[in-house]
């Protein structure tokens, strides 16, 4: 699940057949990249190293009527006593304070991490009524010779989403209906996964009406949130088309050549672990019973995705909507009482490992602010950009919001943590302010592309059994594209 590893191999060879074979011949050298769970411990560790060292600190709160919270109060920082965390006990208790508050049994984490395994009991239960092979196979014939296609009109939607209402956690509960049909259409994990993460995460990079990232940012800088939207929309589609063309083209090198595929060592164990094993999915009847319940498959996201954007929903209601349409499938699907608590069970069980890095990675955050660095972190990026010109100013400040969103990867909990104190200083840059909510959007949006402290992404990479390190290997030259479209669109808003 998600297991890391990467395995450099030293073919051994004999010049003839009375020579001792070398050492240097015989060798294999392996390096074993961590898995996820080992990284995001090491990373609790690192912070909670950090909170000996950085002093602990604090902004005055006030509560802001807009946003409904408490923000940081600018010119206010001061000092406070230290409370350095233990790193064994950080280490361990990190991923459990990260689910809930052991002190207030407030919810962080743990209702993502119950919505992450509902989805796997009702993707179990309706993989089991034989709808979800059944539909791949008509998409398979549907669009054969013209898969690539799908890619791009995927994206967008996903990028839609992500633009309009931040679509992050319910993007998971798509895993399993693409990457089973990108595989049987002939591409690899990386190109599925790459579908739903880029597309929604540029959509939240460009976020345009994002009411927890551009509203919640803007209202916090004290600017309408409509201020600088046409930069934003530049941003949004430039991104976009370099995204779709960098996975267009990795999919159409991996077609060409399955062993150009970052995962192309697992290709046959992810067929056999989406696919069951099969060449392709021709064979499969596709009745009437089976489109009534992939008809009930696609309302059931419909209905998510209205609840989210319209209706106020979160995670229980979320939670709530699959376990019901996972029963009524059931029922239709005749899988009888026990079959059905059985499939049910056993698909929340493949998704366990992703609902339990949920925890460790929210555990990260839980110990920074438990040792009273964050507002410190904070006061430091004031500081830093206090007499720059306007460009530098607009560029120093994104790169800023990149180094917080590693630590602080909610894009709500970041514009209410850095916006206040950020936002005022473009006054003195000669720079609207406006351009400093572009700035922190588009940083926490690139940021939480790859962002190991983003539960979103371990748990898509889990989901699609993509190593993080591969992850990375795939990412890092588009990162480096989508760095220069930001900071050209920030500099020319600048000037």
């Amino acid at each position: 699940m998600g297991q890391s590893l990467c395995t450099v191999v030293k073919e051994s060879t004999v010049s003839n057949g009375n020579s001792p074979v070398s050492d240097e011949q015989t060798a294999e050298k392996h390096f074993r990249f961590p898995t996820a769970f080992t990284i995001l411990f090491g990373l609790i560790v690192f912070v909670a190293a950090l909170t000996w060292i950085i002093p602990a600190g604090e902004y005055q709160r006030e509560m802001n009527k807009e946003l409904g919270e408490e923000v940081p109060v600018p010119g206010t920082y001061h000092q406070v006593e230290s409370d350095p965390q233990r790193l064994l006990t950080s280490m361990l208790m990190a991923p459990v304070n990260g689910m809930y508050d052991t002190e207030t049994n407030e919810a962080r984490a743990i209702d993502v991490a119950l919505f992450v395994l509902m989805i796997g009991g009702f993707l179990g239960v309706v993989t089991r009524t034989g709808a979800i092979d059944a539909g791949m196979s008509r998409t398979m014939k549907a669009l054969k010779g013209r898969e690539i296609w799908m890619i791009p009109f995927m994206m967008a939607l996903f990028a839609a989403g992500g633009t309009s209402y931040g679509m992050a956690e319910e993007s998971l509960a798509f895993y399993g209906l693409i990457i089973p049909v990108m595989i049987a259409a002939g591409y690899d994990a990386v190109t599925a996964v790459a579908m739903i993460m880029l597309g929604a995460g540029i959509g939240t990079l460009g976020s345009t009406v994002n009411p927890f990232a551009t509203v919640i940012a803007s209202n916090a800088a004290q600017i309408p949130f409509t201020q600088g939207i046409w930069l934003r929309v530049v941003i949004l589609v430039l991104g976009w088309l370099a995204c779709v063309v960098y996975v267009m083209r990795y999919a159409r090198l991996v077609k060409a050549n399955p062993e150009k595929s970052l995962v192309a060592d697992l290709r046959e164990d992810n067929r056999q672990h989406f696919l069951g094993g099969k060449a392709s999915l021709e064979e499969i009847e596709f009745t009437t019973k089976r489109k009534i319940i992939l008809l009930i498959f696609a309302i059931t996201f419909a209905v998510m995705i209205w609840g989210v954007s319209s209706a106020g929903w979160w995670m229980g209601q979320m939670s709530a909507l699959f376990l019901g349409s996972a029963i009524l499938i059931g029922l239709i699907g005749r899988l009888g009482e026990k079959e059905l608590v059985n499939t049910f069970l056993d698909g929340a069980r493949d998704l366990l490992g992703v609902a339990l890095i949920i925890g460790v990675a929210r555990g990260v955050v839980v110990v920074m602010d438990q040792g009273k660095i964050t507002d410190t972190l904070l006061f430091w990026a004031e500081q830093a950009v206090g007499d720059l010109p306007s460009v530098a100013f607009i560029n120093v400040m994104f790169w800023i919001e990149v180094l917080l969103s590693f630590f602080v990867p909610s894009s709500s909990g970041l514009a209410v943590l850095s916006m206040p104190i950020m936002a005022p200083l473009a006054e003195f840059a000669e720079v609207s302010r406006h351009l400093v909510v572009t700035a922190f959007q588009s940083a926490n949006g690139l940021v939480n592309l790859i962002n190991p402290t983003f539960a979103v992404v371990m748990g898509g990479l889990a989901i699609g059994r993509v190593g993080y390190d591969r992850w990375l290997r795939f990412m890092a030259p588009l990162l480096l594209i989508l760095v220069i479209i930001i900071m050209a669109a920030l500099s020319i808003g600048a000037l």
